[in-house]
């Protein structure tokens, strides 16, 4: 996978309590994805991008919600959520990444 691709595929982390909760607790990490991305390039991404060993990738599509506006209804993108678990020992830190 060529360095391009890597960084279209991880939008950025995806924080939220249940996001916080899970990376304390079970060693999992939420990303927001490109809708496309496989769980096989995931994977590739955060193991290059912050030098860890990935366990397994789990992902959803998020709907994105309608919202009532001025000029009527609107709906709000839908995008893609990736939980990344890692592999016991690992910990993944956003500030100190290979990328820098």
């Amino acid at each position: 996978m060529n360095q391009e691709r890597i960084f279209k595929v991880l939008m950025g982390p995806h924080i939220s309590e249940k996001a916080t909760l899970l990376a304390d607790s079970k060693s999992q990490f939420v990303f927001k994805v490109a809708s496309d991305a496989t769980k096989l390039e995931i994977k590739k991404a955060v193991e290059t991008l912050f030098s860890v060993k990935v366990a397994n990738v789990t992902t959803l599509n998020v709907k994105g919600k309608t919202k009532r506006t001025v000029r009527g209804m609107g709906k709000r993108n839908d995008w893609k959520k990736a939980y990344v678990a890692l592999q016991p020992g690992q910990d993944l830190d956003f500030g100190n990444s290979a990328a820098e």
